[in-house]
This record gives structure tokens, C-alpha cells and sequence, in this order.
């Protein structure tokens, strides 16, 4: 199974996402400042696999912040902020920050070595749960599946989107494992190709078929009757189920609706943010214009063209037949599935 983040002697080790598929290459990271840039660049990216990205960026810090206790708590509230402003819609980014600053918290007294330790053995801990959390999704959501079927997804929600196994993909490892025979349609998903670059590249490393369609032909595939199901993943989901996911999810849901097509979610609890009412709260990052206007050194708008790139869109709840966690799946109304399922977790 592909590898995404590793540990590997004095540093952490992440697949460089940013190059794939043309080239396979590991960045080592051996400071919070470079864990911070790999989220910052999407050399890392997928909401789970940047929390735990998060998580080992705080271990990370923890090699250099001497003195007492109160100095070692102030030194990784520091870098928990500079780990938070790098992406700001993934829920999990923060949800790796706060696991660490708690357990921070819990060690503080203890020497210096041995605290930087305890954080580091934290981290791999987050990072070894997030891998079972996946395997639990893939297992719950391969009983949405019927063999055969052909299942539409968009953008990234795999291996290279977590610590290992995938959320959404997870769901089709899980089948294969079952000795289901999945058909999986991948939307390129535009600006980054997520889904031609790295969806496509991990599951024909894995072994599986996949084709691959421009984001607007979802629609006559659809129509034409080739699509039995769409799974996403989940940067963000608001408690009564509003979700925020890779740009083009929303129209994607919508279209499915029109068709009669289920469409469902895959993520960990992780994603879920009972903070917030429903979606309408979820900041939507907008990232470089450049991603619009060129293709490395290939201009693909006038230079003075007005451009916008939110990152993400919102699907309301009510296009979502259901929300498959590590604890179960949720169905409407989902906001009570979801907190009866996962409402008590940290």
C-alpha cells in the first residue's frame, strides 16, 4: 500500500504530492517550519493527512522548545499557530494540533529528551489510528456497494489523502477485499487534477482500473445511465451534515440528485466540526490565482482576466444520502446520526 508520511531516523518523510504522477519523490522533514510548508504548497494535502501532518509538525517542535513547563507549552503554542495558518478549511489540521497541545500538556514536567519523545510517539500514534480509522470506513461503506456497480468520485480521498488506505478509496479497497468487482469513474478535478494526477496514479498503483473524465461530464454519464453512486471525501462537516469538500463536489451533488443517484461521503470524525450549526460557517480558502491562469509555463487565460479559486464548496445535507464514519453511517436526519455516532469523541 502506497506510503504517504513515514518516519524514517531523525525526520519525517512525505511523498511530494505536488510532482505526481511524473515523478515520485519523498521530502524529509525536520522542523515545524518545513512541516508547515509542505501543507502550505500541497506537497501534503487531504484533510486527514494534513492532521497528521499537523500532529508530527508539533513533535517536531517539541526537539527545540527547552526550559520549563511553561516555556515548552509556550514554545508549541507558537507552532501550533504557525501549523494553523497554513490551510485554513481542513478541520483536521486543528484537530491534529489540539490532540498534541493536550497530550503536550499531560508530559510538560518531564525532561527535555523525554517530553520530545513523548510527542513523537503521540504523533505516530494519530498517525496509526488515522490508517485503523480508514480501514473501519472502508469496511462500512463497502456495504453501500453492490458488485458491479459503477461508482463516480471526485478529487482525492485515498491513501495519498490520509496516513494509508484511503477514505472514500478506502471504501473500493474494502470491496475488493470483499470480492466485490467495482467499476471507479475519477473526475479530473480541476485546478490541480487531483483526480487525473493522483486518484488515477494511486489506484492503478494498487492495481485497480480507472477512467478518468473531465469535471463536466458527470452529468451525461449520468443521463446516459453509467453511474450507480458517487463517493466523496471531506475537508470539513458541519453538524447537521453540511459538508465542504473539493471544488465542484456541490455541483456534482446537485447532479446526482437530478438523476436519482445516491451520493455519499467517507471521513473520519476527525472532519466533523460540532461547533458549527451547519455549513454556512466553514471558511472556504482561496488559493493563488496562478492555478487558473497557467499550466506551469503554459498561460491558459489573459494576463488581466479577473480570476477566482475557492478551494472548496459546501453541499448541503439534504444531497447526501449518507455520511460513512470510522463509527458506523449516518443517514438522515444526519445531524442526529452523526452525534449519536461520533458526538462524543474529543
Amino acid at each position: 500500500m502506497i506510503r504517504p508520511i513515514f518516519c524514517e531516523d531523525d525526520a519525517v518523510v512525505m511523498l511530494d504530492q505536488a510532482l505526481l504522477p511524473g515523478k515520485e519523490v519523498y521530502v524529509k522533514c525536520r522542523t515545524v517550519e518545513e512541516a508547515a510548508s509542505t501543507i502550505t504548497s500541497m506537497q501534503v494535502r487531504g484533510a486527514p493527512l494534513i492532521g497528521v501532518t499537523a500532529a508530527y509538525g508539533m513533535a517536531l517542535a517539541a526537539r527545540t522548545c527547552l526550559g520549563d513547563e511553561t516555556e515548552f507549552l509556550a514554545c508549541l503554542e507558537k507552532a501550533g499557530r504557525l501549523l494553523a495558518a497554513t490551510r485554513p478549511t481542513a478541520v483536521n489540521l486543528f484537530w491534529g494540533i489540539e490532540t498534541m497541545k493536550r497530550f503536550a500538556a499531560t508530559i510538560s514536567h518531564l525532561p527535555h529528551e523525554e517530553r520530545a519523545a513523548a510527542l513523537m510517539k503521540e504523533a505516530q500514534r494519530v498517525h496509526a489510528e488515522d490508517t485503523e480509522m480508514c480501514r473501519a470506513m472502508g469496511r462500512h461503506g463497502a456495504q453501500l456497494l453492490n458488485d458491479g456497480e459503477t461508482v463516480m468520485t471526485h478529487c482525492n480521498a485515498g491513501a495519498l489523502a490520509t496516513a494509508g488506505y484511503g477514505s472514500a478509496l478506502g471504501v473500493f479497497r474494502a470491496a475488493r477485499e470483499a470480492g466485490l468487482n467495482i467499476n471507479i469513474v475519477a473526475r479530473e478535478t480541476r485546478p490541480l487534477l487531483q483526480g487525473s494526477r493522483l486518484t488515477a496514479w494511486e489506484l492503478i498503483t494498487d492495481g485497480f482500473e480507472v477512467t478518468v473524465i473531465p469535471d463536466n461530464a458527470g452529468a451525461h454519464m449520468m443521463k446516459r445511465g453509467l453511474i450507480d453512486r458517487v463517493i466523496t471525501g471531506a475537508d470539513r462537516i458541519a453538524a447537521n451534515g453540511d459538508t465542504a469538500n473539493k471544488i465542484g463536489t456541490y455541483d456534482l451533488a446537485i447532479i446526482a440528485r437530478h438523476h436519482g443517484i445516491p451520493f455519499h461521503i467517507v471521513a473520519p470524525y476527525s472532519t466533523i466540526d460540532f461547533s458549527l450549526a451547519d455549513g454556512s460557517g466553514i471558511p472556504i480558502e482561496e488559493r493563488d490565482k496562478d492555478e487558473i491562469r497557467r499550466m506551469e509555463d503554459i498561460p491558459l487565460t489573459p494576463p488581466t482576466a479577473r480570476v477566482y479559486n475557492p478551494a472548496f464548496d459546501v453541499t448541503p445535507a439534504g444531497l447526501i444520502a449518507s455520511i460513512v464514519t470510522e463509527e458506523g453511517v449516518a443517514t438522515a436526519p444526519l445531524g442526529d446520526s452523526l452525534k449519536r455516532l461520533c458526538g462524543d469523541k474529543p
